[in-house]
């Protein structure tokens, strides 16, 4: 039996263009994500898909409607609380890495970590693992500056799972890459499931990740008009 995780009612969300004029960009979207597979979001450019993500993250917030974390509404959170709840239950990904430029990569992922309010000991200890994990046990004490695109994308995924979170949102995170780092991202993503046990919500154009992605949502002109699943 599949478990709902997180559950997206009526999200409705509007903008203003340059000329002022209101745009609809989410329309009533409705959707469920299952706890510990990988969900992807694809749609053409424009089609809203970072949004929609930024919502159900608890980033952004809507127009109108409902994200339920569980059985909490978090929108019913105030500003204060709902960032806390992100930093204790939510990881981020995004196409660029936005990795800390002074840091090096196993500081990257303790600083998180720590603020939180994690000991450095055992933040030090988790870090290392992770980067084990990663492959990147050998990059540890490297600056972003002196990692590849692809070494730095590991580091920003290895510091998403540092606070251990209920759900890992990405927004296209190979969409930098070429194609061989994309496939090791891939990969990577599907064993850290299996390992952490995690649930991946992607925001993707990449056709492999598709492919491989336990539930597919497509969106179109502000509505899902494709739900596959496995």
């Amino acid at each position: 039996m599949n478990n709902t995780i997180l559950k997206a009612n009526s999200i409705t969300k509007s903008f203003q263009n340059t000329k002022k004029n209101k745009l609809q960009v989410l329309k009533n979207i409705e959707l469920s994500i299952e706890e510990k597979k990988i969900s992807v979001i694809i749609g053409s450019s424009g089609a809203g898909k970072s949004t929609l993500l930024h919502i159900i993250s608890g980033l952004d917030r809507p127009d109108s409607g409902e994200v339920f974390f569980d059985t909490t509404n978090i929108f019913s959170y105030s500003e204060d609380k709902l960032a806390k709840f992100r930093n204790n239950n939510i990881g981020f990904v995004f196409q660029f890495h936005h990795l800390l430029p002074e840091f090096t990569a196993l500081e990257n992922i303790i600083i998180p970590q720590l603020i939180k309010g994690v000991s450095l000991h055992n933040a030090q200890i988790r870090s290392k693992e992770l980067l084990n994990d990663l492959g990147l046990t050998v990059r540890a004490d490297h600056k972003p500056a002196e990692l590849s695109g692809g070494e730095q994308q590991r580091v920003a995924i290895a510091r998403a799972l540092a606070n251990d979170p209920a759900v890992i949102f990405a927004d296209e995170p190979t969409g930098n890459l070429d194609s061989e780092n994309s496939r090791i991202i891939h990969n990577l993503l599907f064993e850290l499931r299996d390992k952490y046990q995690k649930t991946f919500v992607i925001v993707t154009h990449n056709p492999e990740m598709v492919g491989l992605a336990d539930q597919i949502f497509e969106i179109k002109d502000g509505v899902i008009v494709k739900e596959d699943k496995e």
